[in-house]
């Protein structure tokens, strides 16, 4: 209890002014969702407790559920907000129009590789980590999960369509997402960029006409 509730004090007399006003809703929503991101690409949804969140957060629990109503709605709004933060990743390197098309695609790796060196190759890719999760994961997921994939690979594919690549752009493009995701996992088992390297060197010279 704290002093203010203590019923053996008199109250005060409501001071006159600004009124007090709740906490920015918008604010305590955005709290979670970077709390929930941070722990889902470190550990997985499996091992990610509400609990653990809201500690992280600095939030109480009715605020989460307020929010979201359910942990599976929890993490729908997660892939959804990672997927608006990677794809401004993707177009402000795949949109470049100062460099070549391949060029913009070895920028984005450059740039994902920083993200993950931040963090000490301790988080992965949200998407590619729920989908090792996909068997104990909600139904829902599956489906959301692989419109994200498509969209980064749509968008991969178009900058390929633009150079001059060995074969399809769009088997290149699915190439690509599918080696990067093993990659980033790789990164995390060493937690080093090496297995990112190993992996980019091979699959520029690759798709490379030159």
């Amino acid at each position: 209890m704290t002093e203010e509730a203590a019923p053996d004090q008199p109250v005060s007399p409501r001071r006159r002014g600004r009124p007090r006003t709740a906490p920015d809703q918008s604010e305590t929503r955005a709290k979670l969702i970077r709390a929930g991101l941070a722990h889902l690409t470190e550990r997985g949804y499996g091992a990610s407790g509400v609990d653990e969140i809201l500690s992280t957060a600095g939030v109480p629990k009715g605020s989460f559920y307020h929010h979201f109503g359910s942990k599976e709605a929890f993490g729908s709004e997660l892939i959804a907000a990672y997927d608006a933060y990677f794809l401004t990743v993707l177009d402000r390197n795949l949109d470049d129009t100062r460099r070549a098309p391949i060029d913009r695609l070895r920028a984005f790796a450059k740039d994902a590789e920083a993200g993950m060196a931040r963090h000490g190759f301790r988080r992965g890719c949200l998407i590619g980590n729920l989908g090792q999760e996909m068997p104990n994961l909600p139904d829902s997921f599956r489906a959301r999960l692989s419109a994200v994939l498509d969209g980064w690979q749509d968008r991969t594919e178009a900058c390929l369509a633009k150079a001059e690549v060995n074969g399809d752009p769009k088997a290149l493009a699915q190439l690509f997402w599918t080696g990067w995701e093993g990659a980033v996992l790789r990164a995390r088992m060493v937690q080093g960029p090496e297995p990112l390297h190993a992996f980019t060197q091979s699959y520029f010279s690759l798709i490379s006409k030159t």
